[in-house]
């Protein structure tokens, strides 16, 4: 059901999206500031609903559905607005560009597995990655407000390559899973058409 706490959670972080965009266009320091703030709650609801559905038994397809695509126009929104706001350097552009085009290869490699029943799951090189990318957009929000000694463009920028090179390889990790089952299927087609697809999980 979609009004359960944990899909709550998630519905609200693709809702603080406007809210976080609305911080670019006000004053300093109160604009990165709050930025920083509610990106940080978003980010907590995203454990947080995977904790409680958990917890309570809760998990649904609803939720199943809505939480990658929170997760994605959470940060592909926010990395976006960095870069036209001028707060990312233009050498940080590079790994910004890698994290968005592998969150487009690994939504459509699950699209894709999901037809043929077959699971991808989040590996704990995975979680590393999305922490750090989180971390890095928060300390990119503060900017120049943050205090000098913290030097969080510096700071949040060499998060960023970091969580770049992570994704990467768990990037190529999805990828090779997602091309094994598809040769695999391929060739179930075409020993035999009518063959129903057996469940299978990727490892």
């Amino acid at each position: 059901m979609l009004n359960t706490l944990p899909n709550l959670l998630t519905l609200s972080r693709i809702l603080s999206m406007p809210l976080i965009i609305a911080t670019f266009y006000m004053p300093e320091p109160a604009g990165p500031w709050t930025g920083c703030v509610l990106f940080a709650l978003a980010g907590f609801t995203d454990w947080l609903d995977g904790k409680i559905a958990r917890a309570w038994q809760q998990q649904s397809e609803w939720g199943r559905f809505l939480d990658p695509i929170a997760d994605k126009v959470l940060v592909a929104g926010v990395l976006l607005m960095l870069t036209a706001s001028g707060r990312l350097s233009a050498s940080a552009v590079l790994p910004a560009l890698v994290i968005l085009c592998r969150e487009i290869l690994v939504s459509g490699l699950r699209e894709h597995l999901a037809d043929m029943r077959v699971k991808v799951p989040v590996t704990n090189l995975a979680k590393w990655k999305t922490t750090i990318q989180m971390m890095a957009i928060g300390v990119l929000l503060v900017d120049d407000v943050a205090p000098d000694f913290i030097h969080a463009r510096g700071l949040g920028e060499t998060m960023l390559w970091i969580a770049a090179a992570f994704t990467l390889v768990t990037g190529y990790k999805y990828l090779h899973a997602g091309i094994v089952h598809v040769n695999i299927e391929e060739t179930r087609r075409q020993a035999n058409p009518l063959k129903a697809v057996e469940p299978t999980e990727a490892t």
